[in-house]
């Protein structure tokens, strides 16, 4: 079984899709960061480092369960012939990581995009020239100003993503914070990209957010004051992380990570 953790009335899995390189140096993506602050994040996550020296990310998606239903937090790198083909270690392996958790496609009913890079939406539409969403039941939910600013972003997904999950009505835009049928909520956390947004789980003053790429590596748990290269709004994504990371909700949180080496992280 893939790791999962229980917070109340709700099973959070993470999904493995991948692993790999990123593609170029981490002193590049975390320009201002010291000396000192990589060993300190060297110690907080070993892994994060291969045998090369290179930054290894972790890629993953986050299934939600509960008595009210699926959810799906991310889609992955995808197939051999998705968009993060260009770069990232294709094909992924989710639809095993589904099967390995009981979860079948057709049960999934939400699918967050936390935003439209291609490392988080490769398996949410599939099939080449037949394009179909790999989840069929799903309603598929991203922020309006994600969309809006998708000429930006990556102009290819309009026809890759968004079109397709147009055609068979099954895009849900949101505005800001929104609460959802399974009793999860949808937090805006804008600035990595302009309609960046996060789901977060909550039992009493436990908390479980998966973050996206609100974090991207364990440098940022420790500063999250340091920008990331690629973000498109560094001040708003630090503006962001600090927030979610200060979340005065709970006694106890958990972040759900994309791209760590170990899934969760209790804080």
């Amino acid at each position: 079984m893939p790791p999962s953790l229980q917070v109340g009335p709700y099973t959070v899995t993470a999904l493995d899709d991948g692993a790999g390189p990123f593609f170029s140096p981490r002193s590049e993506a975390f320009p201002d960061a010291t000396t000192e602050q990589w060993a300190a994040a060297d110690r907080l996550d070993p892994g994060a480092l291969d045998a090369e020296g290179r930054w290894q990310l972790r890629f993953r998606a986050f299934a939600i369960r509960s008595d009210r239903g699926v959810t799906l937090v991310d889609a992955g790198i995808g197939p051999a012939d998705s968009p993060a083909a260009s770069w990232a270690p294709v094909p992924g392996v989710l639809p095993y990581s589904l099967a390995a958790a009981g979860i079948e496609p057709s049960e999934v009913d939400t699918v967050v995009l936390t935003h439209l890079h291609t490392d988080h939406i490769g398996w949410a539409v599939v099939g080449g020239e037949e394009m179909r969403p790999f989840f069929p039941n799903a309603a598929y939910l991203l922020q309006q100003a994600e969309v809006d600013a998708i000429e930006d972003i990556n102009p290819h997904l309009r026809s890759a993503v968004i079109e397709p999950l147009r055609k068979t009505d099954q895009l849900r835009l949101l505005d800001g914070d929104t609460s959802l049928r399974g009793g999860e909520s949808v937090c805006a956390t804008p600035g990595h990209t302009p309609g960046h947004q996060s789901v977060l789980v909550a039992s009493g003053r436990e908390l479980v957010a998966v973050t996206g790429d609100v974090l991207v590596h364990a440098i940022q748990l420790l500063h999250p004051e340091l920008a990331y290269a690629h973000e498109m709004d560094p001040a708003r994504a630090r503006a962001s992380r600090a927030e979610l990371l200060r979340n005065r909700a709970a006694d106890t949180l958990h972040l759900a990570t994309p791209h760590l080496t170990e899934p969760f992280v209790t804080r």
